[in-house]
């Protein structure tokens, strides 16, 4: 398994990680950061419950959290991390760092980062839905929060340095090795609490760690999702239901398995609308929603229906022109654009052409 590869697993991993290790590597974050280490090392089920317990409230089994003193978050976090970037820039060039993020950590943090920012949406709406006041408190204590596993796209850039073929040896103006993850100077300990924890507060006194979820659902696309339960769960209950990466209710996903064409007319949230035709089947939708034709010809029958404030949904039926093994013929339903006018026109779009440029013949 390849670096780039084992901190990918990381991003993902789910369960109770090695709460011995963890410590061990707040510690020595600590450490390498020049600081002492902390007095009391906390753990919480969850990021919500982390927060929770840095606001005064005490955790399920009675545990508290009171005297941490200032975040030291920019010293085990933020300083190793500028300076092993600093040395990659120094190293590889400007252009050779870009080329150096995208080929390791950049696609690893573009699923990444929406997933943070959906937790953090997540504790805010928890703990302050409508007090602008607390919002703005809870909001500064997550940003006192190092990401643990969720830092793991830097790691990554960190630790693949030898695989692009530069730093591996000493260089005309340094004596200097390589850099990665765990040969930086400060980032051992760091890289260590991502492989084995959640998101973790550092302060002077006082280190608050969070366990890793128990559950995490993507799509193929890296996008939160799915239809029959949380997206994301912790053992603490704090979840996050999704599909395919919108944010929606619990409840809405349990209204799912009953749902009717009315009921989807009637709901007035246009992309709430749209997860339940996605899972409804457009298809479906159209045959029992009383859905006529609006052109027919040798390509295919173009559908449309309109949606009250949405765009129609407009979809055109093809039939296969290889029968399938068993001789019959497939049907498929593929949604086009909501200006489309015949079904030429819609298979058309599927390839990228235009109406007047397409030819069934070459095409099949």
């Amino acid at each position: 398994m390849t670096e780039r590869t084992s901190w990918r697993a990381v991003a993902a991993a789910t369960g109770a990680g090695d709460r011995a290790r963890t410590e061990a590597g707040v510690r020595l974050a600590y450490r390498r950061a020049g600081l002492p280490e902390p007095e009391r090392i906390v753990w919480a089920r969850s990021p919500l419950e982390a927060v929770r317990l840095l606001s005064g409230t005490p955790a399920e089994d009675g545990e508290t959290v009171t005297g941490t003193g200032a975040s030291v978050r920019d010293a085990v976090r933020n300083r190793p991390v500028a300076a092993a970037r600093g040395l990659l820039h120094a190293r590889l060039g400007p252009a050779g760092w870009s080329d150096h993020w995208r080929s390791t950590g950049a696609d690893l943090w573009d699923t990444t980062r929406p997933l943070v920012d959906r937790v953090r949406t997540g504790v805010v709406e928890a703990l302050a839905p409508d007090d602008r006041k607390e919002e703005t408190r809870v909001r500064l204590l997550l940003l006192d929060a190092v990401l643990g596993q969720h830092d793991a796209a830097w790691l990554a850039a960190f630790d693949d340095l030898d695989a692009t073929g530069t730093g591996t040896g000493p260089t005309p103006d340094t004596d200097a090795g390589p850099a990665t993850a765990d040969s930086t100077p400060g980032l051992d300990g760091f890289a260590e609490v991502a492989r084995t924890a959640g998101w973790w507060w550092p302060y002077e006194n006082v280190a608050v760690v969070a366990e890793r979820p128990t559950e995490l659902h993507r799509d193929e696309a890296g996008r939160l999702d799915r239809g029959d339960g949380p997206a994301l769960a912790y053992s603490d209950g704090f979840a996050l239901h999704a599909w395919r990466g919108l944010p929606v209710p619990g409840e809405f996903l349990d209204s799912l398995a009953t749902l009717t064409p009315a009921r989807i007319r009637d709901e007035e949230n246009a992309e709430l609308r749209r997860v339940m035709l996605e899972h409804y089947g457009y298809d479906r939708y159209l045959e029992e929603s009383g859905a006529k034709p609006v052109d027919r010809d040798e390509t295919g029958v173009l559908w449309r229906v309109e949606l009250p404030g949405d765009e129609d949904v407009v979809m055109v039926e093809v039939v296969n022109s290889t029968p399938e093994p068993d001789g019959t013929s497939r049907t498929y339903w593929l949604r086009v654009p909501p200006t489309t006018r015949t079904a030429r026109e819609g298979v058309a779009w599927t390839f990228g052409l235009s109406a007047e440029e397409y030819e069934p013949l070459r095409q099949t």
